[in-house]
């Protein structure tokens, strides 16, 4: 049976061009998988800052209970994972509908992210 170029992208305009999201890792593969790509695909300073980052974030939701909430966060980090591995984050900025429904403890832990991201530039030893 021949399919017609019509019939094949059909799909993609019905799904507004974006690709089918994959399934979910559970929380330990991707955890995993997020410290892998950093080892991959990081220079050593940003590594060290996302591994500790991402450690402490898992750590923090090791016990939720909230489905809702446990499935944003493993998303979230799964879409991470595939910015990191596709070098898609490079110059990324956070979507303003995201940034709207941080709370204020998540916008501090945003800001002082960015600082420690600022003050790791600056200290930087001169490269010779």
């Amino acid at each position: 049976m021949r399919v017609s170029l019509p019939r094949l992208a059909a799909p993609a305009a019905q799904k507004g061009f974006r690709p089918s999201p994959m399934a979910l890792l559970p929380p330990i593969p991707l955890y995993r998988r997020l410290l892998r790509a950093h080892r991959k695909h990081l220079p050593p300073e940003m590594r060290v800052l996302g591994d500790e980052y991402i450690k402490a974030e898992f750590r923090a939701h090791r016990n939720v209970e909230n489905p809702a909430h446990l499935i944003g966060f493993l998303t979230e980090w799964q879409l991470y994972a595939q910015k990191v591995e596709g070098d898609a984050w490079k110059g990324d900025k956070i979507e303003e509908g995201k940034l709207q429904k941080l709370s204020d403890e998540q916008v501090h832990q945003l800001y002082e992210l960015m600082q420690a991201i600022r003050n790791g530039d600056k200290s930087g030893e001169p490269e010779s």
